[in-house]
């Protein structure tokens, strides 16, 4: 039995332990679809599951579109891949392939590996009834995944989430020896490759984004662009000229695909510094201001500038999202002087990123919607919108994740550097930094402090026992009601609905009991969240403090009792 041969050297209960991991359970649809290591075992991304999950998708797509024969499906994959077992994502995108043509379906099937936004553009622009992206974004390299989009181009959700794997359930057998066959995708007539025509009009439309292309084109500065070893490289190349930039300097050790991600420590931006070192050094050798850095499929971007005197300052996701939402607005607004016009304007961001947006939509006059965590909530609510003729101009996750207009319902690291490059360039005509502008935006919105961090568990018990404990703090069915000697004024529950601070005690976000998230409000002013996370084994915690307009309050002291609080639940 295969799996025999991958449990390692453990001894005989170790390798029990592994093969019920592998065996005994199935993957489900997390904030990003299906995730897990790549390896034998129905609970992994392998041949046979991603062959089992197609079916699945494909079974369910036949039922809900009349018309799914003539629309296809969209197929779209990054650079991981094993050595040793052969398993990449290339190989995996063509067995879905397979699956689909093997029933006669066309399939629009990319040649070559392409940021995940490209995949959700694909499937609106061709009329697609679905999209797949075989990726795990910045996971370790032992992961790989399956994500799903709806023909909206928002990742899949309630019901079709639930729909899609109980039709996976129901078709394990592989349907006939064509879904193993990868070389199905060079012969068949239904296998289309849509590259040359999405990235033309990805890059026409992408113009929608540049105010000042004539500023652009004159920059003395210089940037720095980092791909770490995945699709951004060409991408973010081609976005620049199309902003009229120079092309930004690209690392060399990191401008090539590599599955391995020889030169980080893990393939995730989001970790800042101790990851961007050789970005960092090749900018002090070119006397470059701005780093970019995208994750390995391109739809999340980090962006560092050089400070006068003082090293690197490495953006968090909260601090970015700040400034490219003025800077949306800002330029938004210089297009549209009718006040009348900010009220069809929206800004989103999941519940556990700052609350900046908010505080630019009071002041400014346009709408702001949190969601729930993931960004497939994001891009179903920008689709729910534009039927009433509403416009997003920006939405966002603090990890990273942000989404300039409206062209994809999906984040985008791609058209993000291209629109950070802009905002800077302009930024620097007037003789300011990002980073001073932050602190302008700070000062007219008020300061907002936030603290974002993980603790790794591997074991689901002991996650349930720390969200046990918190739900039973105080006794059965009584959360804490103090932290570090601060008031709790409101407690939500998302896991079981519940809400202290709704007349009917229900929580106004949907519920989500696949995931565990409560979020905790002080009378002190900060709010923090602790929930886990939908793509990785890692229990996330979320705290910020909000200052009102006029008042300098970086008092971070205050999240001092939050971690107090997370210290002795841990």
């Amino acid at each position: 039995f295969v799996c025999v041969q991958d449990v390692g050297s453990e001894g005989p209960a170790g390798q029990w332990d592994d093969l019920r991991s592998r065996l005994c359970g199935r993957m489900s649809f997390g904030t990003a679809g299906l995730r897990a290591p790549m390896g034998a075992g129905f609970s992994r991304i392998n041949d046979l599951t991603v062959i089992q999950s197609t079916q699945g998708l494909f079974s369910y797509l036949s039922r809900y579109f009349a018309d799914f024969s003539s629309r296809g499906v969209v197929v779209g994959f990054d650079t991981r891949g094993q050595e040793e077992s052969g398993c990449s994502s290339q190989r995996l995108a063509r067995l879905t392939a397979a699956v689909i043509l093997s029933r006669d379906v066309p399939v629009h099937l990319f040649s070559t590996f392409v940021p995940t936004p490209y995949v959700p553009y694909a499937v609106k622009k061709l009329g697609a009834a679905a999209g797949v992206m075989i990726t795990a974004s910045h996971n370790p390299k032992e992961d790989n995944g399956y994500k799903v989009y709806w023909c909206n181009g928002a990742q899949i959700s309630s019901p079709h989430d639930k729909e899609v794997l109980q039709s996976i359930e129901e078709q394990l057998e592989p349907w006939s020896a064509s879904c193993w066959d990868e070389e199905l995708v060079e012969s068949c007539s239904l296998r289309t490759d849509p590259l040359t025509q999405i990235n033309s009009c990805y890059m026409d439309e992408l113009t929608s984004l540049c105010f000042h292309r004539d500023l652009n084109s004159s920059c003395p500065l210089k940037f720095i662009h980092s791909s770490f070893h995945g699709v951004g490289h060409v991408f973010v190349q081609q976005a620049f000229q199309t902003f009229g930039f120079a092309p930004p300097i690209p690392v060399p050790e990191q401008k090539d695909p590599d599955p391995n991600f020889s030169s980080v420590r893990c393939p995730n931006p989001e970790e800042g510094e101790s990851v961007l070192e050789l970005s960092l050094l090749l900018a002090e050798r070119e006397d470059a201001r701005i780093v970019l850095a995208t994750d390995p499929d391109a739809d999340r971007l980090a962006v560092a500038e050089k400070s006068d005197g003082c090293g690197w300052k490495v953006f968090t996701g909260n601090e970015l999202a700040a400034l490219l939402g003025w800077w949306m607005f800002f330029n938004w607004k210089e297009n549209h002087p009718d006040p009348a016009d900010t009220q069809r304007v929206y800004m989103l961001a999941t519940t556990v990123s700052s609350k900046i947006l908010q505080a630019f939509a009071r002041i400014e006059g346009f709408h702001f919607e949190e969601t729930l965590p993931g960004f497939k909530w994001i891009g179903n609510r920008m689709h729910e919108l534009s039927k009433t003729g509403n416009t997003v101009i920006f939405a966002f996750e603090e990890s990273i994740g942000f989404l300039c207009g409206s062209m994809v319902s999906e984040k985008d690291g791609v058209s993000s550097a291209a629109v950070v490059a802009e905002m800077a360039a302009y930024l620097h005509n007037k003789n300011l930094s990002l980073n001073q502008q932050l602190h302008n935006i700070y000062q007219t919105y008020g300061y907002h402090v936030s603290k974002t961090s993980y603790v790794i568990c591997n074991d689901p018990p002991t996650i349930q026992k720390i969200f046990g404990r918190i739900r039973n703090f105080d006794g059965e069915g009584s959360y804490p009601k103090t932290c570090g000697g601060v008031r709790i004024v409101h407690v939500r529950d998302v896991t079981t609905g519940y809400d202290s601070s709704q007349a009917d005690l229900r929580s106004v976000l949907p519920v989500s009991r696949n995931s565990q998230m409560i979020t905790f409000a002080l009378q002190n002013g900060v709010v923090a969240t602790l929930r886990t996370s939908g793509t990785e084994p890692k229990i996330k915690y979320y705290t910020e403090f909000c200052a009102t307009p006029g008042k300098r309050s970086a008092d971070s002291d205050r999240l001092v009792t939050v971690d107090l609080m997370f210290s002795q639940v841990f």
